[in-house]
């Protein structure tokens, strides 16, 4: 995997790209945008830690066939980005999906062939983004695999090529359990915190337990109906990583005091949405999606 190129340039873009930057250097990798976003970037640049990116921007006029694609867009720019990334994609081009929720890699598969697309997410991952600015804290570890688990040339190439970069990743037992996990923490904690402004420490209170079980079991509800089985035990380790992550913020809470667009509808949302599917009640997370609802309105 010589030539790559990312979409999306926050906090999970921006911090993996400058890791493969380091070992493929601006020919072998590029972030495609739209013209207002590369005049944007040229003049202020994109600020990691205090220093400049050294990223080479390109628009879909100029775009290649790629090696490896990386998504790591907010859900609701997904449609926009696989408009824009079509040229990039060839016969022999692997897409990775870093989004949140469980719903992209349907819709990338939907949209260039499921034999194209790896499922992935990043987790553990500890930023504040600001304007052009982005301060980590924690860089996390990608997480991935074939939607069957299999072993594949690629995930071997893709795990040799992070290794490389200095990229903490996984290649778990089982992806779609790995996958519907990160789903149940960050519909759970994503969600609280945002509703309470509150720092990952902060969420470590017995009312924030209490409303994240019953947010938690709704979702192992839905998630079993879809044949994903998520034990409890999951439940209490991701109370334990997230309260112990320390003064940051979640995405979702950064994004609402910015007054940026939520993934609400990718969390809770499609809490909602499975439970219709299924005849299943969602009422905790219906009713947190209304307040978030509500004060983003």
């Amino acid at each position: 995997m010589k030539k790559i190129t990312i979409i999306g340039c926050g906090a999970v873009g921006a911090l993996y790209g400058l890791r493969l930057h380091r070992v493929l250097g601006s020919e072998g990798l590029a972030f495609l945008v739209d013209e207002e976003r590369r005049e944007r970037y040229g003049r202020e640049g994109v600020i990691i830690n205090g220093e400049r990116a050294p990223f080479r921007f390109i628009t879909a006029c100029e775009a290649e066939v790629q090696d490896l694609v990386i998504v790591a867009t907010k859900n609701h720019h997904l449609e926009d980005a696989i408009t824009m990334m079509r040229p990039l994609v060839g016969a022999h081009t692997t897409i990775l999906s870093l989004l949140n929720g469980i719903e992209s890699e349907e819709e990338l598969s939907a949209a260039f062939g499921p034999s194209h697309v790896l499922y992935g997410f990043c987790v553990g991952l500890n930023s504040t983004h600001m304007g052009n600015a982005i301060t980590y804290t924690a860089e996390g570890r990608i997480v991935f695999g074939e939607r069957d688990n299999t072993e594949s040339e690629r995930v071997r190439a893709l795990s040799a090529l992070f290794s490389r970069a200095g990229i903490a990743s996984q290649v778990p037992d089982d992806i779609m359990v790995a996958l519907y996990n990160k789903f149940m923490l960050n519909t759970a904690y994503n969600t609280i915190s945002a509703l309470l402004g509150a720092t990952y420490r902060e969420l470590d209170k017995d009312a924030v337990w209490r409303l994240a079980k019953a947010v938690s079991a709704e979702v192992q509800a839905v998630a079993k109906r879809e044949g994903v089985i998520l034990p409890d035990s999951l439940v209490e380790e991701n109370h334990q990583i997230v309260i112990s992550l320390g003064e940051g913020k979640t995405s979702m809470a950064q994004d609402m005091e910015a007054g940026r667009i939520s993934e609400n509808a990718w969390f809770c949302g499609t809490v909602i949405k499975l439970g219709l599917k299924h005849a299943i009640p969602t009422p905790v997370s219906s009713t947190l999606s209304a307040l978030v609802e509500a004060r983003e309105r």
